[in-house]
C-alpha cells in the first residue's frame, strides 16, 4: 500500500508572507502535545493501513520540523519503526530553519536516525529574507550547515527560491555563487509562486512591479541549471539538483506515484490500490487533534482516482524527472501505448523542442522543463 511516510510538523515561529502550506505560529506548550499526537495517528494508521513491506522514506516537513527537539525527533522515528520498520537502507530527511538550529540539536537529530537535512536556506540576500519575512540571516545559513557537517551529517541540501520582490539577476548569480561555495549534495530551486489568500497575495497583485517579469523569472531558472550543472549537479526534476548518489529518495518516491502515508494536520497520503486514493487530513490543527484525541483518524478530501486520473498523473509527475517515463512501463500499466494515444500531441511537443522521444524513454527537454505546464496539459 505505501512505502513511504511523511510526517508534517505544522508549527513555525513565525508564518512567512509567501507561505500556503498547513503552518501556523508556534504557541506555548504544543510541541510536545504534537508529538503525542503524531504518534498516536501512527498508531490508528498501523491498525488501517497495515504495511506489507518496511518503510522506504521518512520526511519530516513542516512547518519547521527543527522546532522539535532531538528527543522528540528520536521518539516519532522509534514509533514509525516500531509500527512500520524500516528499510536497512531508510532514508530519513529532517526539515530544518537554519536559525533554529545548534551543534547540539543537529548532533541529536543525526543521533537520533536523521540521515539527510534540508535547510531552507531561500536566499542569502538579508534583504531578501527580509522581505520574505525570513527569520534567519545568510550568515546563520552557513554557519548551520557547516554545524550540520559537525555533526556528522554527510548528506546536506539547500532550498533555494528565485523570482522574488525587487529580485535582480546579479542578486540570483549572488545566491546561486553563495550555495556552491557550501558544496551542498542536494539544491531545490523553485521559483516564488504567490498563492492566493497569504500576505504576499496582497501585497504584490498580479502586474505588480516589484516582482520580476516572466523573461527575468524564466532567465533565474535558466541560470541555475547553467550554473549548477557546470558545478557537476545532475538536473534530475523540474526543481531539483543533486550530486550523483544524492537525489532524494522520499521525493523521488512521489514523482514515481509511490505510496506513502501522511501523518499531521493538512499532511495528504496516497495508496496505491485499484487506480489509487488519495486524501489529505484536516489542516485546522484543533479539528485534527480532537479526531486523534478520540482515536480517528482525521482523513478528509478522500478520492478514488479514475483509469484516466492514474494515468495522466503517470504522465505529468513521470515527465517532471528528467529520466522521463518508460513507455514499455505504461503500456504495462494501462494496457495501451503512450506514444500511439498521444501521437499527435507528441510530435508537435517534439517539433517545439519541448520533447524528446527515443527507444523507450519520453523526456522533458531544457526547454521543456522552464515550460512544463505547456507540456503537461497537451496529455490530460
Amino acid at each position: 500500500m505505501f512505502s513511504r511516510l511523511y510526517i508534517h510538523i505544522p508549527w513555525c515561529l513565525s508564518k512567512c508572507g509567501y507561505c500556503a502550506f498547513s503552518s501556523r505560529p508556534l504557541e506555548p506548550h504544543q510541541l510536545e502535545q504534537t508529538c503525542h499526537l503524531l504518534l498516536r495517528e501512527m498508531e490508528l494508521a498501523a491498525t488501517v493501513y497495515p504495511l506489507n513491506q518496511p518503510l522506504r522514506s521518512l520526511y519530516f516537513g513542516g512547518g519547521t520540523p527543527s522546532l522539535l527537539d532531538p528527543e522528540q525527533v528520536s521518539r516519532l522515528i522509534s514509533g514509525s519503526q516500531a509500527l512500520f520498520g524500516h528499510s536497512s537502507t531508510i532514508e530519513i530527511t529532517l526539515e530544518a530553519n537554519p536559525g533554529t538550529v545548534s551543534l547540539d540539536s543537529l548532533t541529536g537529530y543525526y543521533q537520533a536516525g536523521v540521515s539527510r537535512l534540508s535547510l531552507g536556506a531561500q536566499s542569502f540576500n538579508d534583504q531578501l529574507l527580509q522581505t520574505l519575512g525570513r527569520r534567519h540571516t545568510a550568515v546563520e545559513t552557513c554557519n548551520a550547515f557547516q554545524l550540520a557537517q559537525q555533526a556528522g551529517f554527510s548528506s546536506i541540501g539547500l532550498d533555494l527560491i528565485c523570482g522574488l520582490p525587487d529580485q535582480t539577476m546579479t542578486d540570483w548569480q549572488q545566491d546561486l555563487a553563495a550555495a556552491l561555495a557550501l558544496q551542498p549534495d542536494h539544491l531545490s530551486v523553485y521559483g516564488l509562486t504567490i498563492e492566493e489568500e497569504t500576505p504576499f497575495a496582497g501585497r504584490y497583485p498580479v502586474g505588480s512591479d516589484a516582482l520580476p517579469d516572466h523573461d527575468l523569472s524564466a532567465g533565474m531558472l535558466e541560470e541555475a541549471d547553467s550554473r549548477l550543472t557546470a558545478a557537476g549537479y545532475d538536473h534530475y526534476e523540474i526543481a531539483n539538483f543533486a550530486r550523483p548518489g544524492c537525489r532524494s529518495q522520499h521525493n523521488c518516491g512521489y514523482w514515481q506515484r509511490d505510496g506513502y502515508l501522511g501523518i499531521g494536520p493538512g499532511a495528504h497520503s496516497f495508496l496505491r490500490q485499484e487506480w489509487g486514493i488519495r486524501w489529505g487530513n484536516q489542516s485546522v490543527f484543533e479539528t485534527w487533534a480532537a479526531a486523534i484525541h478520540d482515536r480517528k483518524l482525521a482523513a478528509t478530501e478522500q478520492q478514488e482516482l479514475t483509469r484516466e486520473d492514474a494515468l495522466s498523473e503517470y504522465i505529468f509527475l513521470g515527465l517532471r524527472m528528467a529520466d522521463g517515463i518508460s513507455l514499455n512501463g505504461f503500456a504495462e500499466e494501462f494496457g495501451e501505448r503512450l506514444e500511439h494515444r498521444f501521437s499527435e500531441a507528441i510530435h508537435q511537443l517534439q517539433q517545439a523542442g519541448l520533447l524528446t522521444c527515443s527507444q523507450d524513454r519520453l523526456c522533458l527537454t531544457k526547454q521543456g522543463m522552464l515550460l512544463s505546464n505547456q507540456v503537461f496539459v497537451r496529455f490530460l
